[in-house]
């Protein structure tokens, strides 16, 4: 009699064991589900940042001195010297690291010059003016509206001309 009481003692003993590795089993999968989706939304959220860190980076960079038409053309936000991006070009070897980007391009919109590269002998009748290019792997471009202005001589004065122009920004992609 002694024996069937241990048997079935036994048996109870396994049954609870058995359960208390399914339960802890189950918590294992639960928790390993739930960090998934935690980690899901993280990815997501770190998307929406670096999107939002790249605008944020193309309109400073429209707003910088370097780029900025300050008061020569009244005060205008987003508006681009595009005297200054042909001097700023020649020297990007100075600026290269300055802005932690891989690309910086600035295209005509409206007149739609066409895919003419700007230099001396194409300015102002240029479409596209590549002001950084390090040659490295770079991410998507993000792009802002900006107005790209110059002094224009006509026949008895000289005047402000402003174009519509995106400026895009690539960032390095690591790895």
């Amino acid at each position: 009699m002694v024996r069937a009481i241990t048997k079935k003692a036994q048996l109870k003993i396994q049954q609870m064991t058995f359960m208390l590795v399914a339960v802890t089993f189950l918590f294992i999968l639960v928790g390993v589900f739930f960090l998934s989706i935690k980690l899901f939304n993280l990815r997501k959220t770190a998307t929406i940042l670096e999107e939002e860190n790249a605008m944020l980076l193309v309109s400073k960079l429209a707003n910088s001195p370097e780029f900025s038409c300050g008061n020569s053309f009244g005060s205008k936000s987003n508006c681009v010297d595009f005297d200054k991006l042909m001097v700023l070009r020649e020297r990007m070897s100075e600026y290269s690291e300055f802005w932690g980007v891989a690309k910086i391009e600035v295209r005509k919109v409206y007149p739609d010059e066409g895919n003419i590269l700007c230099n001396e002998e194409t300015y102002p009748d240029c479409g596209i003016i590549r002001i950084l290019d390090r040659k490295v792997n770079a991410g998507p471009a993000t792009s802002n509206f900006v107005s790209l202005c110059r002094k224009e001589v006509g026949e008895k004065m000289i005047y402000d001309k402003c174009e519509l122009a995106r400026l895009l920004v690539s960032s390095e992609v690591k790895g």
